[in-house]
């Protein structure tokens, strides 16, 4: 075939012999080595390289963030608008074509055009088949993979603003309300840092930064593949844990008085509602708070739970 005989070193049958003009030169290129085997921790792709590059970070290189993975959708009208209030940081508004110009659309495009966010108008077999899902409303937005910062890169921004660090972790938390409300709570009283497992546990999602009201945007969320490790390293540092449960060894009251342990560099760990912290993150622990309540509620959501500490650690910290 025609195709064949171009291919390099091939010989064509029924032509004159001699060479081709031009062929010689790819001939021997095609010969040439390409020099010698990389070093397996020279390879991105090969765990030498990774486990060199893990060594590096442990010996002071600078952590790079991680995303969550791909990127997410925001569907529906009111979720769209609220989104947009609450600062989540969209970046891309998608409206069908033809789809009814109500007022919840024309305030998404006049919040979206203060904002300076995209906006692209698609058919609307397009916009289901880019959310998933035909029941979007005739708009959705687009919002980017969260960056999740290192567990360590916390530390350094406690030490960065010259305070005792302040560092929230949370223990089989999967709704991602939850999540975002202890993210608020967090910024709003001056924490540091949110830390959440990387697997079994909630993200930030979408839902996740609803409910921050933005405020994920203000204070790093970091993600670490095993707890009681990441407590270690910490307690290494120089913090104290402290995780919350309902048969502590003290009241929240004595955490935070004069002489409590709010003032020096403190972890805190909440659990989920019911379930509470794990066997092992518990034992990991130097001390169990409670917190005391007027009757026999069994246990609080995981985000005021959070908000009442960070709110008592605030004050004993003044």
């Amino acid at each position: 075939m025609a195709g064949n005989s171009q291919r390099r070193g091939a010989i064509a049958k029924g032509r004159k012999k001699g060479a081709t003009a031009g062929t010689g030169g790819n001939v021997r290129r095609g010969l040439e080595g390409k020099g010698p085997t990389p070093k397996a921790k020279d390879r991105p792709y090969h765990k030498a390289h990774k486990a060199a590059k893990a060594a590096e970070q442990r010996a002071g290189g600078k952590p790079r963030k991680r995303a969550a993975g791909e990127a997410e959708w925001i569907i529906g009208r009111n979720s769209v608008v609220e989104a947009l209030r609450e600062n989540v940081p969209v970046n891309g508004l998608y409206v069908a074509e033809g789809a009814e110009r109500d007022g919840r659309l024309r305030e998404a495009f006049q919040l979206a055009s203060e904002k300076g966010i995209s906006l692209l108008e698609v058919a609307k077999v397009e916009l289901d088949r880019l959310t998933g899902f035909n029941g979007h409303q005739g708009l959705a937005a687009r919002i980017p993979a969260y960056e999740y910062a290192h567990a360590d890169d916390l530390l350094d921004r406690a030490a960065e603003t010259g305070e005792q660090a302040l560092i929230v972790m949370l223990d089989q938390v999967t709704d991602p309300r939850n999540l975002g409300a202890i993210v608020r709570s967090a910024a709003a009283f001056g924490a540091h840092g949110v830390v959440i497992p990387e697997r079994r546990a909630a993200g930030v999602t979408a839902a996740a930064w609803k409910t921050s009201a933005g405020a994920a945007a203000r204070i790093p969320v970091a993600q670490t593949v095993n707890l009681t490790r990441q407590l270690k390293a910490y307690q290494d540092a120089g913090c104290m844990v402290v995780g919350l449960d309902m048969e502590g060894d003290v009241d929240l009251p004595g955490l935070a008085s004069p002489d409590g342990l709010a003032d020096g560099p403190l972890v805190i760990v909440v659990g989920a509602e019911g379930g509470g912290l794990s066997r092992l993150v518990q034992e990991t622990c130097d001390q169990i708070v409670s917190i005391p309540m007027a009757n026999s509620v069994e246990s609080l959501n995981a985000g005021v739970a959070a908000s009442v500490v960070l709110y008592a650690v605030a004050e004993a910290r003044r």
